[in-house]
């Protein structure tokens, strides 16, 4: 029996929210398979999300646990799983993990087929993109940027129709245009888009966001379209049935509301992101609720497959929640923070718990002995994170037990158990902040884009 297509369809900085009536085809995609409705990143950054992606290992392991790191030779990735069980594998887009331009075939993280760039933003623009190929030779792609890619993704379901195939597609979209700080959509779709819709921790906080969530949008819708067209050529080529398809993003964007940037904090607009399956395994499986990582996406793909899972990926298959909500699975979701600051922190569908090491250097540190807690968030009652609980008196014992915890991920994923001290004290500041019956454990959002079936 032949195993399935797999392709993961990988976006650049797409916040969670973004899924629902502006996105058709992943919200179909979501409804009819499965969606992770609190997925978060392990690491609010280019190249630490992406090496975690291609090797389910986190960042500190694989050592790239900032941009500017080259994902080291030994690491396996899922191009060499999938490619020691006879697949044909490619990858098309942003790499982000090699040292230089164009990317030397050693560097490519086991991929046969090529055509990619380390750094797409700096290799194309909105209408001109360039990629290398397996020879590193230049490669011209017409069309709006998204929609390239995703023609090119579609050329190599074609190619490969008549074999098990494995494919990665890294597109640079919602990404800004760095050199110009815009979010250059296609022609006319900003302006169908501007001043529409604010999400909440944007409208209550400012940023950038009144300037570049119309082009933001825009290019968010046409992801949407290409998703619909690669979709499409699948059915077309018989092949719809037989091919899973992921779809993700490496980290989210709080347009210069936390920090001086887009990415690179604590809070859910850089951690959580759209995380949606469908195919074999996936179709009809609903809505998982309780928070993953996409860490875990790695090693749910090769079970997915019917491929063994490495002992030595640290993320683990979430296909288990697909059949039983209530099967063996952590409360909380652990994550790393890098080049803003040296960062450790815990998601759980009621607490974001977040303690920073203020001593470390943010660039050049990986991980530190010492950190100080510095936020926790109540995130069921305060979705946009606009309250910073750390140091509440009300919230010590939520605080202390969160501590605890985020203790034994640092160790589990590390190897090395830190000392975490707590937030100097405050004064509680309204009625909500004292009231003594505040526990960990509380409701869980509610599933975003649409309802469950």
């Amino acid at each position: 029996m032949r195993r399935p297509n797999v392709i993961v369809v990988l976006t650049d900085q797409q916040r969670w929210d973004t899924v629902g009536p502006l996105t058709p085809n992943l919200d179909r995609m979501a409804r009819y398979g499965t969606q992770a409705t609190v997925a978060l990143t392990p690491q609010p950054v280019c190249a630490p999300a992406r090496a975690a992606l291609q090797t389910g290992r986190y960042p500190t392991t694989t050592g790239v646990h900032r941009n500017g790191r080259v994902l080291p030779p030994g690491e396996r990735t899922l191009a060499h799983h999938f490619g020691a069980a006879g697949y044909a594998t490619g990858y098309i887009g942003k790499w982000h993990l090699a040292g230089s331009e164009p990317v030397p075939e050693e560097q490519r993280g086991g991929y046969r087929s090529w055509l990619g760039a380390n750094a797409l933003e700096h290799t194309s623009d909105a209408y001109r993109t360039i990629v290398y190929d397996e020879a590193n030779e230049p490669v011209l792609l017409p069309g709006y940027r998204s929609d390239a890619l995703l023609d090119a993704a579609i050329r190599f379901a074609a190619d490969h129709h008549d074999e098990p195939f494995y494919l990665f597609v890294s597109l640079l979209e919602p990404h800004h245009q760095n050199e110009v700080d815009t979010y250059p959509a296609p022609d006319g779709y900003e302006e169908r888009y501007q001043g529409r819709w604010m999400p909440g921790d944007l409208a209550a906080l400012g940023g950038t966001a009144h300037r570049h969530m119309g082009g933001y949008l825009g290019q968010v819708k046409r992801l949407d379209e290409g998703l619909g067209r690669l979709l499409d050529a699948l059915r077309s080529l018989g092949l719809l049935d037989d091919t899973i398809v992921a779809y993700t993003s490496d980290h989210g964007n709080h347009f210069k509301t936390r920090n001086g940037e887009y990415k690179r904090s604590c809070h859910d607009a850089s951690l959580r992101v759209p995380l949606a399956l469908r195919g074999p395994g996936f179709d009809g499986g609903g809505a998982i609720a309780r928070p993953v990582s996409t860490l875990d996406l790695p090693p749910t793909l090769l079970e997915a497959a019917g491929l063994p899972v490495p002992a030595r990926m640290q993320g683990r298959s979430f296909l288990p929640l697909l059949r039983d909500a209530r099967a063996d699975w952590p409360e909380e979701v652990f994550f790393q923070v890098s080049e803003s600051e040296v960062g450790r922190g815990i998601r759980t569908s009621r607490w974001k718990y977040y303690a920073v090491a203020e001593d470390a250097h943010p660039w050049d540190d990986p991980a530190a002995a010492r950190y100080r807690e510095q936020a926790l968030y109540d995130v069921v009652n305060d979705p946009h994170e606009l309250v910073n609980l750390a140091g509440h008196p009300s919230h010590a014992g939520v605080a202390g037990e969160l501590r605890a915890r985020l203790v034994r991920r640092i160790a589990e994923a590390e190897g090395a158990e830190p000392e975490i001290e707590p937030a100097a004290g405050r004064p509680a500041r309204n009625q909500a902040m004292t009231d003594p019956e505040v526990r960990l454990r509380g409701p869980r959002p509610v599933r975003f884009g649409h309802q469950r079936r």
